[in-house]
C-alpha cells in the first residue's frame, strides 16, 4: 500500500513538473506576416479600388450604394478626395479577386478575407485596426470586455451592409442582447421592470456593450452611480444615510425586473427583514393566537419610513431613521 502510494505521489510530481516547466518555456511565435492575413488579406496581391471590384459585379451594386451613405463611406479625405473606408478596408486587397472573373460576372471570394473561418478576436481585430486608434475611445476597454472574452465580434452586433445605419437601433436592441441574454429577457417580463420592452429604455442607457472597468460594463463607477443617472432623487448624500445603499442599489432591487413593485427582490417586509431581524416581533398581528396567525404580517415598512434611500431630517425619536414626520 506504501509503495503503490509513493508511485502516484511521484507520477503526481512528475506531471506537475512537466507542466511548469512547459509554462515556464518559451513558446514559437508565428511570423508577423501569418499574423497580418487574419486583418489584412493576401499579401501578394494589390489594392485596386472599388470601381474596379465592382465594375463586372452589379449584384453588389445596392451595397456600395449603402457604404457610400454610411458613416464609413462618407468619409473623404481631403488631400485627394478618395474615400478613406472602401470594401478593400475590411475584405483586403481585391487584385487576385478580380484576374479570373467568370462569366456570370463572380469573382474568386477565396483569395479575400475569409470571415467565416476567422476567429473572433481576429474579426474585431479588422474593426480595431482603425477605431481603436481614431474613432471611439468607448472601444478602449473591448480586449478586457466580457463580450469580447465570450468570443463575440464586431459583426455579431453591426451589419455594415444592410444600409446607411450601421448601428443597431434603440428599437432593435433589445431583440439583439436577448438573443443571448435570454435571462434578462425573462426578467423584463415580470410584473416590475425598467421599461425597456415599451421602448422608453434601452440597454445603452446602463451598460456599454463594449466594455468598461466595472462589472456588466456599467457606464457608472458604482451600481448607484449608474442608477442615480436617472433617480437623482436618492443619489444623496444625506445625513442620515441607508448605509446598505451607499454603493449598491441591487441589494434590494432588481435591476431588470421583479416581482414585486419597485422592483424589489422581496416583498415587504420580509425583504427588510433579512438585515432588521429584530423588528420581526413588531410585526405579528396582535390578539391572534391561531396558529393560522401566529405569523401574520399586517404592514409595509415603507408605510413608516418613507426616507427609506436617506434623510436630512431626525426622526420624533431623534434616532434619524427615516421616520415619515
Amino acid at each position: 500500500m506504501k509503495l503503490t502510494f509513493a508511485l502516484v505521489l511521484a507520477a503526481l510530481l512528475a506531471t506537475a513538473c512537466t507542466d511548469l516547466h512547459y509554462l515556464r518555456s518559451d513558446q514559437p511565435i508565428l511570423p508577423v506576416r501569418e499574423y497580418e492575413k487574419l486583418i489584412v488579406g493576401r499579401l501578394d496581391a494589390d489594392y485596386v479600388g472599388d470601381d474596379n471590384c465592382l465594375s463586372r459585379c452589379h449584384a453588389h451594386d445596392k451595397i456600395k450604394h449603402d457604404l457610400q451613405l454610411s458613416v464609413h463611406g462618407e468619409q473623404i479625405a481631403s488631400e485627394t478626395g478618395l474615400p478613406l473606408v472602401n470594401c478593400e478596408s475590411c475584405h483586403g486587397p481585391g487584385s487576385l479577386a478580380i484576374a479570373n472573373i467568370d462569366e456570370q460576372g463572380r469573382c474568386d471570394f477565396g483569395t479575400l478575407l475569409r470571415y467565416d473561418e476567422l476567429p473572433s478576436q481576429a474579426l474585431a481585430l479588422i474593426c480595431l485596426k482603425c477605431h481603436s486608434a481614431a474613432s471611439t475611445p468607448i472601444l478602449h476597454n473591448w480586449n478586457a470586455s466580457a463580450h469580447a472574452n465570450s468570443d463575440v465580434s464586431c459583426f455579431d452586433c453591426h451589419r455594415l451592409h444592410l444600409g446607411p445605419q450601421q448601428k443597431v437601433s434603440r428599437q432593435e436592441m433589445d431583440e439583439l442582447c436577448y438573443s443571448c441574454h435570454q435571462d434578462v429577457r425573462i426578467s423584463f417580463q415580470q410584473f416590475s421592470h425598467h421599461p425597456v420592452p415599451e421602448g422608453k429604455m434601452a440597454c445603452v442607457d446602463c451598460h456599454n456593450p463594449h466594455g468598461t472597468a466595472q462589472d456588466h460594463g456599467l457606464l457608472g463607477l458604482t451600481v448607484k452611480e449608474t442608477c442615480t443617472r436617472c433617480h437623482m432623487d436618492v443619489q444623496g448624500p444625506f445625513v442620515y444615510e441607508h448605509a446598505d445603499l451607499t454603493e449598491d442599489c441591487s441589494n434590494c432591487h432588481a435591476p431588470h425586473g421583479a416581482p414585486n413593485n419597485p422592483l424589489l427582490k422581496a416583498s415587504q417586509p420580509f425583504l427588510c427583514l433579512q438585515c432588521h431581524a429584530g423588528h420581526q416581533s413588531r410585526f405579528l398581528a396582535p390578539g391572534l393566537a391561531s396558529d393560522q396567525f401566529k405569523g401574520a404580517f399586517l404592514t409595509r415598512c415603507t408605510d413608516c419610513h418613507k426616507a427609506i434611500h436617506g434623510t436630512d431630517i431626525p426622526s420624533a425619536k431623534g434616532r434619524g431613521t427615516f421616520i415619515a414626520r
